[in-house]
């Protein structure tokens, strides 16, 4: 999964090196008028009756009883992290262990049933024994780590997002197990929470000193720091909003993501792999353990492979067969993911290793025995396979993305097997994202193509109803109703319209969090009741973005650094003509140019075919330090570390003219 972690450290290089200009003052507003109508105060907190019903609908739909799946998320439990947390050195803590013991008993009326059975199954934690000599430590992270025995250590897959967390999940595993040394690492694809947590179970310095084999799929190393880099502020910004990283835990917050428990907050770190798999059959043999891999690129990674153990009659299934049917297009933005490719891959491992005895995955649980294997794995091509081949059957009929969205039915398989369910992507979202993938933004009615932004609608819609009263009026009106999608469409008009009248602010929070509680997808509730949080607390003001870390920035190449600065470039700040700066940089040998112009600064690796107008020489290292603030400009320059020749007025100008977005912009209201 692409993670919020990750796009945080990659946006910290949309924060460095730059002086920005102070934005202008805002103009003085009058305050609002009191409203002419009276409203009562909505719910907070609370099923409404239509919320209930809702959520009883579908526990009377689907068999949430059986208890197939907890048999299969509890078999093999060995040992569990003793406390209520694991914390890192300074005493902060980075799992709540606690917190998520308590998602038991029945669904409350907050919940969803479906999601709160669900995240009881996540939410189990421990160290479990898929079978003798392949483990697995569950519920102490977002991700799963697999441990495999070897001749003479432990091979670890996907070591999980944080260090923190790896350590605890491996010291678990030694004390379980009897200690050995880490003989391999594997990351089975491009997402933080499948490698962030590697340096808490092995460092670079015992890779190289005992030739640790570290292996990762074919193009993983730049699809890890450079996927997201680009985009990563507004990814990250969206990303706090899907993954409730501000809700309280409990039955009116955060329960679960759907794909696991919730998000570690301890040290991201990346160390790079000694080798990339291409191909599929691909055999590795790591400490005597025969991998034979499947290259699964661009389905739910850019980079991802699955393998299978023929010693062990085992297949992993990375994130491309999970309990949980994932997301075609993630609510917290990214590129559309190839449901047709998706599918294809899943059935490759179907014909050739579908009698396995186990088939695990980098989330959730194990499934046993020949045919369950076989279930799954056909389950898993079906659900999207389906929603490519349904929403490209109505979108040649002429539908578009919201028509197919509403009209596709919930196929068969999504009510006969749980792991096919909305838990984190949706058949909402999904049939729409393959709309996208194929036909793009547009759905092709002549007055969307350039219709008016959010704001000057809203103003124009409220206008046209008669003013922010009667707007909010019928919202209230549509809430007591229970048609939520109606009070939400009605009052987000109101607040981008007025967004200081506190009855629609106040209504609107109602409504998403209603939307929140009848939500099965862990994803959209955590997206609905941030929203509603944010509506009634405002946007917060602490927990900034981090500076990201010096593993993911050493990690990313240079050039590629200078293009997350080029879409920072505001050429309207630049006055003066066109020019060119030169980095040399001595440690790497690399040379970068940046063509300064009216309209972009554009870089290319090389010399400039003419003269420079800055030269500046530095290397990589202090460079590295620029990106992550620790040291200055001035501090390096003042200790020789950086050289300059030629114009530096030219590169105070590039440097200013680079902007600094803020991390918490609104996203709910303008």
């Amino acid at each position: 999964m692409k993670h919020t972690t990750l796009l945080l450290a990659a946006s910290a290089l949309l924060g460095a090196c730059a002086t920005v200009a102070e934005p202008a003052p805002e103009e003085a507003t009058e305050a609002a008028a009191p409203p002419a109508i009276e409203f009562p105060a909505p719910p907070v907190g609370e099923a409404t009756d239509a919320t209930r019903a809702a959520n009883a609908a579908i526990a009377e739909r689907l068999p949430l009883d059986d208890q197939g799946d907890f048999e299969d998320a509890a078999h093999g439990l060995l040992a569990q992290i003793e406390g209520d947390a694991i914390y890192d050195a300074d005493g902060k803590v980075i799992w709540p262990i606690a917190e998520y013991d308590k998602v038991t008993g029945p669904a409350p009326d907050t919940v969803n049933p479906s999601l709160w059975r669900q995240s009881q199954l996540t939410n189990m934690h421990g160290l479990f024994e898929v079978m003798d000599g392949i483990y697995q430590v569950r519920g102490y992270d977002l991700s799963v780590m697999s441990v495999i025995r070897g001749e003479t250590g432990w091979i670890i897959v996907d070591p999980l997002l944080s260090s923190e967390t790896a350590a605890a999940a491996l010291q678990l595993v030694n004390d379980t197990l009897g200690e050995r040394p880490v003989s391999g690492v594997i990351y089975t694809h491009s997402h933080a929470d499948h490698f962030g947590g590697v340096r808490g179970v092995i460092s670079e310095a015992d890779i190289e000193e005992r030739g640790i084999p570290v292996l990762a799929p074919i193009g993983f190393s730049e699809s890890a720091v450079a996927e997201n880099l680009l985009a990563g502020n507004h990814m990250s910004r969206r990303a706090a909003l899907m993954f409730g990283n501000t809700l309280p835990h409990g039955p009116t917050g955060q329960v679960s993501i759907g794909l696991g428990p919730g998000l570690s907050a301890g040290t991201i770190g990346l160390i790079e792999p000694t080798e990339e798999i291409s191909g599929r059959g691909t055999q590795r043999v790591i400490d005597g353990v025969v991998f034979e891999f499947v290259d699964a690129a661009g389905t739910e990674a850019p980079a991802e492979f699955m393998f299978y153990l023929p010693q062990f009659d085992a297949l992993c299934s990375a994130e491309v067969a999970t309990a949980t049917f994932h997301n075609a297009l993630t609510p917290r933005g990214a590129k559309v993911r190839d449901l047709l490719k998706w599918s294809e891959a899943i059935d490759y491992v179907l014909t050739r290793y579908g009698t396995s005895d186990v088939v695990f995955a980098s989330h959730h649980w194990p499934t046993w025995g020949e045919e369950n294997v076989t279930s799954f794995l056909r389950g898993q091509r079906d659900i999207y396979r389906y929603t490519h081949d349904q929403a490209l059957r109505r979108a040649n009929a002429g539908e578009t993305a919201v028509e197919i969205a509403e009209e596709i039915d919930e196929p068969a398989v999504q009510a006969e097997h749980f792991d096919t369910r909305g838990y984190y992507g949706t058949l909402n979202h999904n049939t729409k994202a393959v709309y996208q993938f194929y036909f793009g933004w547009w759905d092709g009615v002549p007055a969307n193509y350039h219709a008016h932004p959010p704001v000057e609608r809203a103003k124009r819609f409220v206008a046209a109803m008669g003013g922010i009263e009667a707007v909010v009026t019928e919202g209230e009106r549509a809430f007591e109703e229970g048609d939520y999608r109606w009070a939400a469409d009605v009052l987000n008009q109101a607040v981008f319209a007025e967004p200081d009248f506190q009855p629609a602010r106040d209504w609107l929070a109602a409504t998403y969090e209603q939307m929140g509680f009848q939500a099965e997808s862990g994803a959209w509730r955590a997206y609905y009741l941030t929203g509603a949080q944010e509506l009634r607390n405002g946007v917060p003001e602490t927990g900034d973005i981090q500076t990201g870390s010096p593993d993911f920035i050493k990690g990313v190449p240079t050039v590629d650094l200078f293009d997350a600065m080029a879409v920072r470039y505001a050429p309207e700040r630049v006055t003066r003509e066109p020019f060119v700066l030169v980095f040399d940089f001595t440690d790497t040998g690399e040379t970068i140019s940046v063509d300064v112009g009216p309209a972009v600064a554009m870089p290319r690796e090389g010399a400039p075919d003419g003269e420079a107008t800055t030269t500046v020489t530095l290397s990589r290292a202090a460079f590295n330090d620029l990106i992550l603030r620790v040291r200055t400009f001035p501090e390096l320059v003042a200790v020789g570390e950086i050289a300059l020749a030629g114009d530096p007025t030219a590169l105070m100008a590039w440097f200013g003219a680079l902007d600094t977005p803020a991390f918490w912009f609104n996203v709910v209201e303008p």
